[in-house]
């Protein structure tokens, strides 16, 4: 009986006294860390973060762990008591890309695994393409291609980004007061080829981030070194043209590397005025690797681009066949703008639980705008062009601390971060124009100083199959505007703070499933010039939001998400064309679905599917006058890509935009459109060739559309109607890139 209990009591002994935590990191074989990857031993599970590092619970000699991460081989271990003591190190190596490798682990952005899989089987090669892989986001172009994009997100029309923040490696994109609307987003400056990783988030629902995070974020990331050096060219119809090239400069070197990028773009576009546009940018990349694990990285970009444009023309017009579709009323509107930055990127490793990422930047931005929303409105004779034009400077650094630590037997993530941005905006200026040439009057000129300090707390506890999520975000912000066209010194300033909880469940029982709730409080700042005039009031509008979903895996090479949300708005913005502002107005609800599918049918055939839709509704208007203008209520993409490793392959994409009310009553409708792409490539050694055929049904779309009142010169009267920007017909590109 003794030896009986002796060797029970050994027994368990072993299991409580040998079963420990064990750390580690995943690399790829160039040792760069890989984030995200799942690890998993029985019914425990983890995944990798940003330095590649991880730690797993209840672990005991002689287990088995096994890590996945798409696009890379599995590789499994089995653990000794060297592994438990120094750590276990995964290196994976690149294989064809599969779907059942995804695993579904236990963290608040499984979903951003979605646009990995889209950057994989199709990846951008145009800048019109960066946003539109996002999952449940489209685009439209306002005029000219050189305007930031039209962006639309769970029932939000964005404008230029008011609702959604934006950063490139930490580079805020969003613009604060901008001379043509809060929050203006011009990606403009990135280059498609140079996109490593695109880190997404729906809802305000993550700590570190701040400003403009009310339906979501996006952070894309750029590659950190090149496999191969390629240049490419690619010729379209509409004098299109357009030549790339990224060029590895350090191929040899073990601890370092660099490589530079450079793009030129230009083309006419289908109007019948040509749009004269073009654009050049310019990337150099630097990382060093330190001892002791610590990472360097420099970066520089330059960014510039010039167009003429036809503007926003009524449908009246059109439907009296005075103008076709792509004709104008207006073509000397257009404008120029360029961006220089400077970033640097250091991440201190302080030992094997805790490290600390820094990022300051330097941003040199400036910005002239003509357009003509009424023509003949308010200046019968010398029409209605604006000029809208700043000169800005912005300087910012963000530091945080990643500690990862045990409680007992659970694994707790902590991040610690504080943050500073300053933008100087000089001459900021709205003035009645004309010719592009002629100040008739200058209607606001002033600089803007504007402060934003942030400090956030985010924890992460990780009880195996439930991971609770909780934060804190502290802005404060202050407002300062110096109005030049008063005679005396008039120098305003406000400030306000802000505090924004957070709070997120997941429950994730294995590689297959997860469920999800998510629940936080976002804002976005109001315009200084706004927030000024209104003597304070009305400062920092807070965006309440939740989201209740699963993540699942119902078989290898199926993966599909589904979400319910809900998101009430303190106040939204509205555009207003002929003064060339932004105006607040009321409170807002939206509450929708959204769906998203990822499928591998075979070896070859990818199919992906994003739909959503919103019931949007302003709070301040009785009902039938409570729409919010251009608010989408339904609206999907998707497509079927044939992706073959000897080198073919095909891609059939669309995207759908449901008809939606243009203006509170629903009287004047933005149409819907359909519209189908095609492309197809083939990759003979180091030599692809392309084709991508736009609008490939050659489909009536128009792509930005307004509720506007106008008149024309010979018009008595003027009239409010639906006003448009016609989208690309059918459009023809072949290209060919070269890898050495």
């Amino acid at each position: 009986m003794h030896k009986f209990i002796f060797a029970t009591l050994f027994s368990l002994c072993s299991t409580i006294c040998f079963t420990q935590n064990v750390s580690g990191v995943i690399t790829d074989t160039s040792d760069d860390p890989i984030i995200g990857a799942y690890v998993i031993s029985g019914e425990s599970h983890s995944h990798s973060n940003n330095q590649g590092r991880f730690q797993l619970m209840d672990i005991s000699i002689g287990d088995t762990l096994m890590v996945s991460y798409l696009g890379y081989k599995n590789e499994e271990k089995i653990i000794s008591n060297t592994d438990l003591e120094k750590g276990v190190v995964f290196v994976l190596e690149e294989e064809s890309f599969d779907l059942e490798q995804v695993s579904i682990s236990n963290s608040i952005k499984t979903v951003n695994v979605v646009a990995t899989i889209d950057l994989q089987v199709n990846p951008v090669n145009s800048s019109q393409e960066i946003l539109r892989r996002v999952p449940g986001l489209m685009i439209g172009q306002h005029a000219g291609g050189g305007k930031a994009e039209q962006i639309f997100l769970r029932g939000f029309d964005i404008d230029h980004g008011t609702d959604i923040n934006m950063t490139v490696d930490g580079i805020p994109v969003n613009m604060v007061s901008h001379a043509h609307g809060q929050g203006y987003s011009d990606l403009h400056f990135l280059i498609p080829e140079t996109i490593g990783n695109i880190d997404f988030g729906k809802g305000p629902y993550y700590t570190d981030q701040g400003n403009f995070n009310t339906a979501g974020y996006v952070e894309f990331k750029t590659k950190d070194k090149l496999e191969n050096s390629v240049v490419g060219t690619e010729f379209g119809q509409f004098n299109s043209f357009r030549t790339f090239g990224l060029f590895n400069l350090l191929e040899k070197e073990e601890h370092q590397n660099a490589y530079l990028a450079a793009e030129y773009v230009m083309t006419d576009g289908p109007v019948e005025s040509p749009q004269n546009f073009n654009r050049v940018n310019l990337m150099a990349k630097y990382n060093l690797e330190i001892d002791g694990g610590d990472r360097l990285s420099l970066l520089f970009s330059r960014f510039q681009s010039k167009w003429d444009a036809s503007g926003q023309i009524p449908q009246r017009l059109v439907d009296q066949g005075v103008i076709s579709r792509f004709g104008f009323v207006d073509n000397t509107e257009g404008g120029f703008t360029d961006r220089t930055n400077f970033l640097i990127d250091h991440t201190k490793i302080i030992d094997n639980n805790r490290f600390v990422k820094t990022k300051a930047y330097y941003s040199k931005y400036g910005f002239e705008l003509f357009s003509n929303f009424t023509f003949f409105l308010e200046d019968p004779i010398n029409g209605d062009q604006i000029r809208q034009k700043e000169n800005r400077n912005v300087y910012g650094v963000n530091t945080t601390l990643f500690h990862s630590l045990n409680v007992g037997s659970t694994a707790v993530e902590l991040n610690y971060g504080i943050g500073l941005r300053y933008d100087d905006i000089n001459d900021n200026e709205l003035s009645h124009t004309l010719n592009r040439k002629t100040t008739l009057d200058q209607i606001s000129f002033g600089d803007v100083d504007e402060t934003n300090l942030n400090a956030f707390i985010n924890s992460e506890f990780d009880f195996g199959k439930w991971l609770i999520n909780a934060g804190l975000r502290l802005d404060w912000f202050q407002f300062n505007y110096a109005n030049n066209l008063s005679a005396l010194y008039d120098n305003q300033s406000v400030d306000q703070a802000l505090i924004s909880p957070k709070f997120n469940v997941i429950y994730n029982p294995g590689p297959r499933w997860q469920l999800y709730f998510k629940s936080g409080v976002g804002f976005h700042s109001n315009d200084s010039r706004v927030v000024i005039a209104q003597e304070g009031t009305q400062i920092l509008p807070k965006a309440y939001g939740t989201d209740l979903g699963i993540v699942i895996k119902p078989a290898p090479r199926l993966l599909l998400d589904v979400a319910l949300w809900h998101l009430f708005l303190e106040q939204e913005f509205v555009y207003v064309g002929d003064a060339g502002i932004v105006e607040p107005s009321g409170k807002t609800n939206r509450s929708g679905i959204d769906f998203s599918m990822r499928y591998q049918l075979g070896s070859y055939v990818f199919v992906n599917a994003d739909l959503t839709y919103t019931y949007a509704r302003s709070l301040e208007g009785a009902e039938g006058e409570n729409y919010i203008p251009l608010a989408v209520d339904l609206m999907s993409s998707g497509g079927l890509v044939f992706k073959h490793p000897k080198g073919f392959s095909a891609g059939l994409n669309y995207r759908y935009i449901k008809d939606r009310a243009a203006n509170e009553d629903f009287s004047i409708t933005a149409k819907g459109y359909v519209i189908t792409d095609f492309n197809m490539a083939y990759q003979f050694k180091h030599l692809n060739f392309g084709i991508k055929v736009e609008n490939l049904f050659d489909v009536d779309w128009n792509e930005a559309q307004f509720a506007t009142t106008s008149r024309l010169k010979n018009e008595a009267l003027p009239v409010e109607e639906l006003h448009f920007t016609p989208g690309v017909p059918f459009f023809f590109k072949g290209s060919m890139t070269y890898k050495f």
